[in-house]
């Protein structure tokens, strides 16, 4: 094998090898997880949330990633935060912690859908809409 013709396999093979390297990167569908409380406070119901979406066939940094968001008590944190989740196209917000984290989400995005937790009456707060009410 002369010089020219190994330079251009290697050559070759380092231009190839990024791209079957990037097409073996599989894209994780984001679950963005917005909580009006902190991490160490809800251990017990995001443990709860991961078995159950393992319960469906759903383990975190397998087949999904999920971003999470705590405000640490500090609600005025809640609009940015689900600007984030909005801005980073997760595939779905989920809210939990009151009513507010779900208005967050509700006022950042309306492509996204938001499963949210508790709270007060979702037609009262404005987060749902009663087609039965005039």
């Amino acid at each position: 094998m002369d010089r020219r013709t190994f330079v251009s396999a290697v050559a070759g093979g380092l231009v190839v090898w990024p791209l079957g390297a990037h097409a073996q990167r599989q894209v994780l569908p984001v679950i963005g997880y917005l909580a009006n409380a902190s991490a160490a406070g809800f251990t017990n119901y995001v443990d709860a949330f991961r078995r159950g979406l393992g319960e469906m066939g759903y383990v975190e940094g397998q087949n999904i990633a999920i971003e999470y968001r705590w405000t640490e008590g500090q609600r005025d944190r809640l609009p940015g935060f689900a600007r984030d989740l909005a801005d980073r196209q997760v595939a779905v917000i989920v809210a939990t912690g009151g009513s507010a984290p779900a208005l967050a989400a509700k006022a950042a995005t309306t492509s996204i859908p938001i499963v949210f937790t508790g709270g007060d009456d979702p037609v009262r707060s404005g987060l749902v809409s009663d087609s039965r009410l005039p």
